[in-house]
């Protein structure tokens, strides 16, 4: 029995962030909260300082095939004109355990699942009226967060922070054409995030970008950068400070998002996962004023929906699939 082989090209075609690769991003977080998922911690992989692999995967209860990806970052790669971070995804039938699909997809559905799922968490935390949306970083990820929004948020403006001047030129060019809005850098988080009623931050830091007096009533932020142990984008105080945190996977936001450094600060504090929102089984009333953080670090459920609802689009559309493997950018600045 043949495998298909799907490459970026026949993805980016078939599959963009569009409001149906939403909704199955948004049915993983819903599955986990029914307890349908059966998903292991990470597979972590250190090569060297700067250099590692992850392996992630889960199977659904009910869903007819599960995936396995395996994520690569080597942040090194951009000095050899390389990109820093790609993955790729084996989709194996959940009845007889075929291989039926590889995607030889350079990272692409790990950034769009990504991308979607911090829509999924403005869709259910981030302010209704949102004139201006904040971005810190001007990676791979820095687009999808802003692209994705776009589906469940109407904005005007987008502020970016990034440590590169000419990159963030590239970026406020690159979003302001994709978006038809006005995409202006700014010299420093701190302004950014006092003028911003959403905030996203994408970084690869290990220390905190923002702090917590500068977020004020009415601020949602939704951090997607930290996802291993080690790496932080918020003071922890503004874990403290909202008055509501939720998250991705509470089991992996404790060992790598920023709950990691909740815990190390000895704050103790309720945090709902966004699977009991989406479920409907925990809905949250909308308090104009409120501070909401979602922490989100990826999950193999994820990979699995936006895998599955790829193959169905590619089935539908193409007979015959070529291998083309292509580079791209690096995922975060």
């Amino acid at each position: 029995m043949a495998s298909l082989i799907v490459t970026e090209a026949e993805l980016r075609r078939h599959l963009p962030p569009d409001a149906g690769a939403l909704a199955e991003v948004e049915n993983a977080f819903t599955w986990m909260d029914q307890g349908r998922v059966s998903m292991p911690p990470v597979m972590h992989i250190d090569v060297d300082a700067q250099s590692a692999v992850d392996v992630k995967g889960a199977f659904v209860r009910g869903v007819n095939h599960l995936a396995v990806k395996i994520a690569t970052g080597f942040f090194e790669n951009p000095k050899r004109g390389l990109p820093s971070c790609s993955s790729t995804i084996v989709l194996l039938n959940a009845e007889t355990g075929h291989c039926d699909c590889v995607f030889l997809d350079n990272g692409y559905l790990m950034d769009l699942r990504t991308g979607l799922a911090g829509a999924v968490a403005a869709k259910h935390l981030a302010p209704i009226e949102a004139e201006t949306v904040g971005v810190i970083g001007t990676g791979v990820q820095a687009r999808y967060q802003i692209e994705s929004l776009a589906l469940v948020r109407s904005f005007s403006r987008v502020l970016v922070f990034g440590r590169t001047p000419e990159k963030v030129a590239a970026y406020c060019a690159d979003m302001g054409r994709r978006l038809g809005i006005e995409v202006i850098g700014v010299d420093n988080p701190e302004t950014l995030v006092r003028r911003s009623q959403i905030v996203v931050t994408t970084t690869q830091a290990t220390e905190a970008l923002i702090a917590a007096d500068w977020v004020g009533p009415g601020t949602h932020i939704t951090a997607m950068g930290s996802d291993l142990r080690g790496k932080q984008e918020l003071d922890p105080q503004i874990l403290q400070k909202a008055d509501l945190v939720a998250c991705d996977s509470l089991d992996q936001c404790l060992v790598g998002g920023e709950l990691q450094h909740m815990l190390g600060a000895g704050i103790d504090r309720e945090v709902i996962e966004l699977g009991a929102m989406t479920s409907g089984r925990q809905p949250i009333a909308r308090v104009p004023g409120q501070i909401t953080i979602c922490d989100l670090t990826g999950t193999g459920a994820q990979d699995t929906a936006i895998a599955v609802e790829a193959l169905r689009r590619i089935r539908r559309v193409d007979g015959g699939i070529t291998i083309s493997c292509q580079g791209r950018a690096a995922r975060n600045d």
